[in-house]
This record gives structure tokens, C-alpha cells and sequence, in this order.
């Protein structure tokens, strides 16, 4: 297991604004309330973003991991890390590498990073860093540009709706794509990464981990569909709602009108509360676990330009094929290809020199 010991630097443009956090603001009564936007690069976020996706890629290559939501941590009780704790840090094991936000012109980037804004991610190791490892985060990166989204906040409500466009809150982010990769990357095959991922040295998920909530969060169960998206196309329609399986319609339940924020319903002088908040069957425990809850993620995210749409699957709820099924209502039969987790394995370790 060779090691290489030298920086990586990926250039990225941003095809979206990206949202790595927001800030806080201390109230006259010492109370504190989250500001609204994409207000500063914090790099945190773009760094917890791509630990989770490195999470969701190997769990796809059948290696295990820690519980990132509560006490199944790394390491366990014989002192034993996961695949993700060994690179990215746990309690008493730090970080193998520097991580840094740069500009186009290697400075350090401090300010959001805007559409159309070129920057560096450059990752420079404190400790030997194998070349699977390398390896795991380059295809973590190339996973995250070509297939998914980066950043603390990515695609909110996708709209069509003329009026409502230019929203905060249904604008697009996290869309990336690699520019540079300095020195080249040589991938290694899916055999040798398998092969690393499911060493015995590692430590083994518990039992209640294999099946909690956080399970389905595996390259394994991911699905994505390119130059496609979900929206909203007027306020009693929408492509995006009918795949989750809740209600098209925005009419308040309170006054059967259509108050768009930050308007409060006239009749209950509240915020409304939207049929569209609700699902179109109480009884759909897979349109449930698709649309989330305030709590929870939803398990459909789309976006509007560049047009990608990607999710996940939960085994033993809903499969793939149910999956395409309700992708299929809204979008038909032909023009788009349904791209399943396997199949981007395949293409993000084809063993082949990947130039700067």
C-alpha cells in the first residue's frame, strides 16, 4: 500500500452559487436568529459536505462506517476507526490533511463563492496519506461534480413560476464542475478499492447501525437522471411535489387562497400553512420517507440549471424500479436515462490516468 505524500489541488467553477452556512446574529434579549443567505465561505461546511458524500461512497463499496448522527462513533471500544474516521478525524485521531479554500489566484477565499466564480480546494497531508485513500476522496469529488451537489444548503423549492423566480429560497446551489486536477490522479480499479474498504482492520457498523436511518445514505441505493429536473410550474401544479407524493396545490388551508412569503394568511394572521406541506396519501410511508419532514432531508433533490436530478432508494421500502416509476409520471418514457449507483462505481474507478 504505497503512499504519497504531496498536496492535491482541484480547481472548481461554480455553476451555482454555493451555501456553506449562514450567520448568526445576537439579538438585543440574547436570543440568537439565523440570517437568511449564502453570507460567508465557511469552510467547515464545504468540508463536512464532502466527508458525507465520502461516507455515501463507501458504504456503496460495501465498507462500513460510523454513525455521523449520534453515539455509534469512531473509534469503538477496541480503539478501531472506520474507513472515513482513519482520513477525515475522530475523537483522539485528528485529520490527515490541511484542507484550504483558495481563489483563482491562490489566495485565501473568504467571501461566498458566486456562479461562474473559479476556486481551489487544496488538501495537503499532515500525516502519510495511502493511495487509496487519495483514491476514495478524488472519486469523492468527481461523485460530488458530476452527480451530486456540495455545500451546507443545495436545492431548496425548484420553481417555474415567473413571480417567484428570483426567491432565495428557489434558487439553486452546490452545482460544481472540476476545471484542474494538479498533479494528476492515477484511479486505482473498483477491485482494489473494494479490496481496501473491506479490510478487516477497520471497525465492523454494530448491528443496529446496518439498519438505522442514516443506511440509505449508500452509493448503493443512489439514483440520478441528467439534463432533467422537477418544479414547480404554477401554484397548483408541480412536478416535484407529485414525485414526493405530497399535494400540488400552495392554497392556504386556512382561507383556500395563495399567500407567497413573506405574506401572512389574512384570515389566521400567521404564516400559511400550505396543502402543499401535506401529503397527497397520510397512509404513503415511502412518499413519507421521499419528502422528509422539517427535521429530515428529502430524499429527491432537483435542480433547474445545469438541469440534474439525483436521490436515493430505501431498501425494503422502495426500490429503484418503483422509483423510475414515479419519475416516469412526470417526465414520460423516453429522453432521459435513469443511472443507478453501480453504474457511476464503474465510472469513477475505471483504472484510468486522469490528466491536469
Amino acid at each position: 500500500m504505497a503512499t504519497a505524500n504531496g498536496e492535491r489541488t482541484y480547481q472548481f467553477k461554480a455553476l451555482t452559487d454555493l451555501w456553506t452556512g449562514s450567520v448568526a446574529l445576537k439579538e438585543k434579549n440574547g436570543q440568537i436568529k439565523e440570517k437568511t443567505g449564502p453570507d460567508r465561505l465557511i469552510t467547515t461546511g464545504l468540508l463536512g459536505s464532502i466527508r458525507w458524500w465520502f461516507e455515501v461512497l463507501v458504504r456503496g463499496l460495501g465498507g462500513g462506517t460510523c454513525d455521523p448522527s449520534d453515539h455509534i462513533r469512531c473509534p469503538d471500544k477496541d480503539g478501531k476507526r472506520c474507513v472515513v474516521c482513519e482520513l477525515f478525524g475522530c475523537t483522539g485521531w485528528a485529520r490527515k490533511f490541511r484542507f484550504e479554500v483558495l481563489d483563482e489566484n491562490s489566495g485565501t477565499k473568504t467571501g461566498q463563492i458566486k456562479q461562474n466564480d473559479t476556486f481551489n480546494l487544496r488538501f495537503t497531508p499532515l500525516r502519510p496519506i495511502c493511495d487509496e485513500e487519495w483514491a476514495l476522496l478524488d472519486a469523492t469529488l468527481r461523485l460530488i461534480a458530476e452527480y451530486g451537489a456540495i455545500g451546507g444548503k443545495t436545492v431548496f423549492k425548484p420553481t417555474d413560476e415567473p413571480s417567484r423566480t428570483g426567491e432565495t429560497h428557489h434558487q439553486d446551489y452546490g452545482i460544481v464542475e472540476i476545471v484542474k486536477v494538479n498533479p494528476r490522479i492515477t484511479n486505482l480499479n473498483v477491485t482494489e478499492v473494494k479490496k481496501y474498504v473491506r479490510q478487516e482492520r477497520w471497525r465492523k457498523p454494530e448491528s443496529k447501525a446496518i439498519d438505522a436511518d442514516f443506511a440509505w445514505a449508500s452509493l448503493e441505493f443512489f439514483w440520478f437522471v441528467k439534463m432533467k429536473t422537477l418544479t414547480r410550474e404554477t401554484t397548483s401544479a408541480s412536478s416535484f411535489n407529485k414525485v414526493l407524493g405530497r399535494k400540488e396545490s400552495k392554497t392556504c388551508l386556512d382561507c383556500g387562497q395563495v399567500h407567497n412569503p413573506p405574506n401572512k394568511c389574512p384570515k389566521a394572521k400567521r404564516h400559511p400553512k400550505r396543502a402543499s406541506e401535506q401529503l397527497a396519501n397520510s397512509n404513503d410511508e415511502i412518499s413519507r420517507w421521499l419528502a422528509g419532514s422539517q427535521q429530515e432531508s428529502k430524499k429527491v433533490l432537483s435542480f433547474k440549471n445545469p438541469a440534474r436530478t439525483f436521490g436515493f432508494v430505501k431498501p425494503g421500502l422502495i426500490d429503484f424500479d418503483t422509483m423510475k416509476r414515479r419519475l416516469t409520471k412526470v417526465w414520460g418514457q423516453s429522453g432521459w436515462d435513469f443511472l443507478t449507483g453501480d453504474k457511476i462505481i464503474d465510472q469513477l474507478f475505471a483504472g484510468k490516468e486522469r490528466c491536469s
